[in-house]
């Protein structure tokens, strides 16, 4: 359904398993960055009416979510350690060239936006079924229920706002680049990397 190239390395877990609050920091500041995507969307394409109204209610979900796992830090007698650079995002946001139409500028962030979401949703879902801890594979259920619908709502606006035959092919071509770059994560106590 994702349409990921590469899946994750089952082998991921291990790493995640040995380092709970690290994985659990890096996933607050996830919901905190795809909050201030939401907003950032909002400021720059204030005249695609559906799209602000969609990121308004975005904003507030990730915020929540932002929440869960900022409790879930507390809950464990943890504080949220600081953030640090995000290298699959960084790499990622490489792909498309800068410039262009207002239209193609929009579409190549929705489907920046709907990659992420997609490989969230994927690592949520190793977490939900490999985590040893019953409450923690729950908690990212649930979560990763949240990702798909996020991940199909952005690529659905970019599919609507550019030519559906060009957003394709270019979403084809991201998720190819994407595979490519995973081949070098996935060894980090990161929801990304």
């Amino acid at each position: 359904m994702l349409g990921l190239k590469l899946p994750t390395d089952p082998r991921w877990i291990n790493i995640v398993e040995l380092n709970i609050e690290e994985i659990l920091t890096d996933h607050a500041y996830c919901e905190q960055k795809a909050a201030s995507t939401a907003i950032s969307l909002i400021v720059s394409f204030p005249e695609f009416t559906e799209l602000v109204q969609e990121m308004i209610s975005l904003v507030k979900e990730e915020i929540s979510h932002f929440k869960m796992v900022h409790d879930k830090i507390i809950e464990r007698g943890w504080i949220m350690g600081r953030d640090r650079k995000d290298e699959y995002v960084l790499q990622i946001r490489t792909f498309f060239p800068k410039g262009g139409s207002r239209e193609t500028q929009l579409v190549h962030r929705l489907l920046y936006a709907a990659l992420i979401e997609a490989r969230s949703c994927e690592r949520f879902r190793l977490l939900s079924v490999s985590l040893k801890e019953p409450e923690l594979r729950e908690f990212y259920r649930k979560l990763m229920v949240s990702e798909a619908n996020h991940y199909t709502m952005f690529l659905a606006f970019a599919r609507k706002y550019g030519d559906r035959n060009e957003v394709d092919q270019k979403w084809q071509e991201l998720l190819a680049f994407e595979a490519e770059v995973m081949k070098e994560l996935g060894n980090k106590e990161t929801i990304h990397g």
